[in-house]
């Protein structure tokens, strides 16, 4: 039990990590004028839908990742290279989005980081059964975020 609550903390310290580093690497994106001149998408959330579904997501998402360490062996090199894709693409995503404006390559990002975190969840709901519930947030974010940075490249 006690390990448990250690693979927990690492990764929600590690979650949080990657929304601190993405925050960093934006470089007050939101606000710029860059971002607030795009022609956004009508389904676009409101800003403060974003932290409230990012806060939301990594806790549920370490939960998730505890879970599945389970099913590996320790702190398996598979589980611990698919973590840190998904760390990645994460925290890069706002770097090439935000900061450099970046929005093809930031597409491409943010589509690989859906493929992952899909993987994540298909490749294991049989063994995770119920738990899977735990990373659909994350996945469904994932494809909302997708489209609002596809509808921005094709439409600006």
């Amino acid at each position: 039990m006690q390990k448990s609550y250690i693979r927990f903390i690492i990764f929600l310290i590690t979650n949080f990590l990657a929304l601190y580093v993405g925050v960093l690497l934006m470089n007050d994106g939101p606000r710029t004028d860059w971002y607030q001149n795009l022609s956004k998408a009508p389904w676009t959330p409101a800003n403060w839908v974003f932290g409230a579904a990012w806060t939301t997501i990594m806790l549920l998402f370490a939960f998730y990742m505890t879970k599945l360490s389970y099913i590996y062996e320790s702190f398996d090199k598979k589980l611990i290279v698919l973590y840190a894709v998904q760390w990645f693409l994460n925290v890069i995503w706002n770097l090439l989005f935000f900061n450099q404006h970046l929005v093809e390559s930031g597409l491409v990002s943010i589509t690989l980081l859906w493929l992952l975190i899909g993987y994540l969840t298909f490749k294991h709901i049989k063994e995770l059964k119920y738990y899977t519930i735990l990373i659909l947030p994350y996945l469904v974010w994932m494809t909302i975020a997708t489209s609002l940075n596809a509808y921005i490249l094709l439409n600006n």
